[in-house]
């Protein structure tokens, strides 16, 4: 049977969700403690990674075990067993061939900017002491949509096939003494949310033009953008599926 399982978590603790060797990860812990509960190895499948000190609101992985016959016992056992920093939300059946990572259709992120001094959001958002100019970043984040190559975004050293991403929605609002940018796309390369906020901060600094920023996503060079922000301030949120796999 396969089940999809969602979970959230405060990812300062961890090398990120992949399993790496010699390094605590999300995916590490997961699976451990799965592992422990049914008794038999159990491999969990992300829709995606987060890197180190990235948090998640939301992620579904996917594994295989035999049929679970009470859910919610399994949920407070799992998380009875699990750190503090890491929790189930659900537990779902889905078709043998549901995929976790490949059937996943959007996925959305925030970052999250604390204007202040805040002790309540430390190391869960980015302190920043001068106010950007919103208005600019909203027009830069615009900007995106119209592109489709993002490999000036992307982490150099990468394995993937395609730089190419379609982006949905992509804009900063300001929220209480903050700021949050929400960006949605079918994928994202590695540290391109990152990057692209980075860049964007340099556009509301007027460190950088829009019509530089044009010539930054056409170069399809990472020298050229800006500087990663750092990744206790950035979200997974939400990943979407299509009705036939998650209701």
């Amino acid at each position: 049977m396969r089940y999809f399982i969602e979970i959230a978590y405060n990812g300062t603790n961890y090398y990120g969700w992949q399993i790496q060797p010699d390094a605590i990860t999300v995916q590490g812990v997961l699976e451990d403690k799965l592992s422990t509960l049914f008794k038999t190895e159990i491999k969990v499948t992300g829709a995606g990674r987060t890197d180190a000190g990235v948090h998640a609101k939301q992620l579904f992985a996917h594994f295989d075990c035999d049929e679970i016959t009470n859910i919610s016992e399994l949920l407070f056992r799992l998380n009875s067993f699990l750190p503090k920093d890491i929790a189930v939300v659900n537990i779902i059946k889905v078709e043998n061939d549901a995929h976790a990572r490949f059937d996943a259709i959007q996925r959305e992120y925030e970052y999250v900017i604390s204007l202040k001094k805040d002790p309540f959001s430390e190391g869960l958002a980015y302190q920043i002491h001068n106010k950007p100019d919103i208005g600019l970043m909203n027009k830069a984040a615009k900007v995106l949509l119209d592109y489709k190559d993002f490999q000036c975004f992307s982490r150099s050293k990468t394995d993937v096939k395609t730089y190419h991403c379609n982006i949905k929605k992509a804009f900063w609002e300001e929220v209480n003494e903050g700021l949050v940018f929400t960006i949605s796309a079918d994928r994202f390369l590695r540290n391109m949310v990152r990057a692209i906020v980075g860049t964007l901060l340099d556009v509301g600094y007027n460190k950088t033009t829009l019509e530089a920023f044009h010539e930054i996503l056409k170069s399809k060079d990472r020298s050229k953008a800006g500087a990663s922000a750092p990744a206790h301030g950035l979200y997974l949120t939400k990943v979407q599926y299509p009705k036939t796999i998650l209701n």
